[in-house]
Parts: C-alpha cells; structure tokens; sequence
C-alpha cells in the first residue's frame, strides 16, 4: 500500500511506543533494531570514559538513562557513572548519575539510572551520553558498529564524532567536558527519558 500522504507520527515513534506519556520524552542514541553487534561493544578500559552522541531536541526533559549490557557482565565493580553532556564544540556536564559503587550489572540486561538532577534541553543538538566503569572486568554494551573508528570521527572537519573515548581513573565523577576524547567504532545504544 503506497502512502497519500507524510505519517502524522514518524515510524519510528510508533516502533518505541509513540504516547507512552504525555510530553514524555523518549529519544535513543540509535534505534534498538540496529544493534546488532553479537556480544555487545567494548567501551573501553577500566575508569575511561565512552561517549556517544544522541540528537535531543529543544524542550526534551532528560531525567534517566538506560543502557543495555552485552554477553560479558561488570565484574568486581567499585566506581562507575552515566552523565549527560552538552553539545558544544567541548561538551560540558550537564548532569550525571550517582556513583554506581559496587552495584553489579549482569550481561544482557536493560538498567535505567536516574541523573542527579533533570536537564531540560534549551537547543536542539547532537549531544553526548558518557558511561564509565570501574572494575575488575568492564561490561559491554549494546550498540552498533561504524566499522572503523575513522568512520565514528570527523570524517571530514566540522563533522561531529559518533562515539570516542575519554578521560581515565575517572571513578564515579564524570569530568566536566569530553576533551581530547579518541574516536572509537563503537556507539552505544542509550534511552533518555
């Protein structure tokens, strides 16, 4: 059946459950059909910070976040956070999650973190989601694969980077911006609500 006329709601709104609140927002970093990597991407090493970019529009209201573990588990965790980050040249912190201490995280399981306080979005933008772990064994996450972390890069200059890393023995506070990060083929999936 061809289409008359544009959706009057996009179709993947409908695939993320179009009205599950009233002015709620609900944005992903990538759709979740596409994350297809088997066992889930490696963020990184232990207290280094992966971040991924996810476009918010102005008015969203950001209060959780939620992640997905891949095939491997945290093991012996002591630190972690998820923080969300402006989507300046620079990234600044807009918010973060409390430490995640010690608190285990088993493979293949959704887990939503509340950020310590709500962002409202004044801009819309490509803005960035950072994770972080501190642990014997870092857990991976569901995400996609760009292929080359020169594809997840400024391809050409003004560009923004898909995902790269940050930062190191960061514990459980994200740094104040995402500086001299490293690009990395390895975006993560994320849900802001």
């Amino acid at each position: 059946m061809a289409r008359q006329h544009p959706p009057l709601v996009a179709d993947d709104n409908l695939r993320q459950g179009a009205g599950i609140a009233t002015n709620a927002t609900c944005a992903e970093s990538y759709p979740r059909y596409l994350c297809d990597v088997a066992n889930g991407n490696a963020i990184g090493a232990t207290g280094v910070g992966h971040a991924t970019a996810i476009p918010l529009q102005a008015g969203d209201v950001v209060t959780n976040i939620t992640f997905v573990t891949g095939a491997t588990a945290a093991a012996t965790p002591t630190a972690g956070f998820v923080a969300l980050y402006s989507s300046a040249s620079t990234p600044a912190l807009l918010a973060q999650s409390a430490d995640f201490g010690s608190t285990a995280r088993a493979a293949n399981t959704a887990y939503t973190v509340a950020l310590a306080s709500a962002v409202t979005i004044t801009s819309s933008g490509l803005y960035y989601v950072s994770i972080s772990f501190t642990a014997g064994t870092v857990p991976t996450l569901r995400g996609i694969s760009t292929g080359a972390a020169v594809m997840a890069g400024a391809v050409i200059t003004g560009m923004p980077v898909l995902a790269q890393t940050h930062g190191s023995a960061l514990a459980g506070t994200a740094p104040a911006t995402i500086a001299s990060g490293t690009a990395v083929a390895t975006p993560c999936y994320f849900l802001l609500t």
